[in-house]
């Protein structure tokens, strides 16, 4: 049998604010091992050091029905401290906090979600093992 392959391949995102989106979710991201691995005018592409898949777009909107609102991602955090981490790195850099670092029983996991500059519901989370 074949091994599977991710699930998804890539997310993209749609910012009203470019270089604002773009300093959040580089914030976010380095402090959860993902960096942009990809950059030109209006895009920035993160993705693992190791694997380029999956990877998250960031691209600048053409006008403001295109910019992505209402969506929820959530990443991997190793540990807790990176969840820690990721929302402490969110709001300094201009996001929002939803509900701050905390374990939800019903997740079995470790969790913070925040806002992005665009309202996008992004999340950190750590599954607990017990």
């Amino acid at each position: 049998m074949e091994t599977t392959a991710s699930f998804v391949h890539h997310l993209g995102l749609f910012a009203s604010d470019f270089e604002a989106g773009e300093r959040f979710y580089t914030a976010v991201l380095d402090v959860l091992g993902i960096a942009v691995g990809h950059r030109a005018d209006g895009v920035a592409e993160y993705w693992s050091p190791e694997h380029d898949t999956p990877s998250l777009s960031l691209e600048r909107a053409e006008n403001e029905a295109a910019v992505t609102r209402g969506a929820h991602i959530a990443f991997t955090a190793a540990t807790r401290d990176a969840v820690d981490a990721f929302h402490a790195a969110a709001l300094a850099a201009g996001g929002t906090s939803r509900h701050a670092p905390r374990s939800w029983s019903e997740y079995r996991a470790y969790c913070a979600f925040v806002s992005d500059p665009d309202g996008n519901n992004i999340e950190a989370v750590h599954k607990e093992t017990s």
